[in-house]
């Protein structure tokens, strides 16, 4: 699985224009909550690459004001970890703490 680094205000416009080529992925993720990891590692677990989803990671704790820019620009409740499918310029799915699942995602797609 290879992730894009979100740390800049700046993506989420690029994640917009993306995602009318393909299905955007944002993994919002606390890297000192054990739930968070859980969520992480099974999503990396089970990945794969021909879904045609790319995935953007973004780190919590060391970006905190880019995930409330998040929340709100892609009109979801912010939660962690949580994650967020963006497609056409729009959020058409969310999901957090355990009901993170990646077979959740390719079915939303």
């Amino acid at each position: 699985m290879n992730w894009t680094r979100l740390t800049d205000a700046t993506q989420l416009d690029q994640i917009k224009e993306e995602s009318t080529e393909q299905p955007v992925l944002i993994f919002k993720h606390s890297t000192t909550c054990s739930i968070s990891a859980m969520a992480l590692s099974r999503m990396e677990r089970n990945w794969s690459d021909a879904a045609g989803i790319k995935p953007y990671y973004l780190d919590l704790l060391a970006n905190r004001s880019l995930s409330a820019q998040v929340a709100e620009t892609f009109d979801v409740q912010h939660q962690s970890p949580q994650v967020l499918l963006i497609h056409n310029g729009a959020c058409v799915y969310d999901a957090s703490h355990m009901a993170i699942s990646f077979q959740m995602l390719t079915q939303a797609v």
